[in-house]
């Protein structure tokens, strides 16, 4: 069998292979339990409804313009399912080898650094909601600018008296610490 005759069986493979994987660009979110995206592909196809599949404890809502791989199982186009979006417009670049970071468009982060660090970015507020919360270690307030570990404002506390103070006057003098 000639080069040709091999090209003419193997063609219709090929154009199967070609219809599996396509590189998009997101167009539009939808909203709900199971996500799907809006996708352009290359030379202008359009697709709806395409599912976002996502890691279990994972999720967000990508913005229009970022990039995803789309898998058409089996090759068949009306079907589609973006494995992965991505926006590189928005990843931080300064990672080291290693390092884990979750990050948004406004440039909060949690990022897991080499050497045991988890370092919490937030513009304006962390939230935490729970019942308890336990800290094994020292927690330090205002760490960047000399400020003091829970234990010396412990210690602080337990050490100040006031002066000044009359029976009967409901109030007392200034401490002779401030905390």
């Amino acid at each position: 069998m000639d080069a040709r005759n091999v090209a003419k069986l193997l063609s219709p493979i090929k154009r199967g292979l070609q219809m599996v994987v396509a590189r998009a660009l997101v167009t539009a979110v939808g909203q709900g339990r199971a996500q799907s995206v809006q996708v352009a592909l290359l030379a202008g196809e359009a697709k709806d409804g395409v599912e976002h599949a996502e890691p279990y404890g994972f999720t967000a809502h990508p913005h229009a313009g970022a990039t995803a791989v789309v898998v058409f199982v089996g090759g068949d186009r009306s079907h589609g399912i973006a494995a992965v979006v991505s926006d590189p417009r928005y990843r931080p670049a300064d990672l080291a080898a290693g390092e884990v970071c979750v990050y948004t468009d406004q440039g909060d982060e949690i990022r897991i650094k080499r050497g045991g660090e988890l370092v919490i970015k937030a513009a304006t507020k962390v939230r935490i909601e729970t019942q308890v919360l336990e800290v094994t270690g020292e927690v330090r307030d205002r760490c960047d600018a000399g400020g003091r570990t829970m234990a010396e404002m412990r210690q602080t506390y337990d050490g100040h008296t006031h002066g000044g103070v009359q029976p009967g006057a409901g109030s007392t003098a200034v401490p002779n610490q401030g905390m």
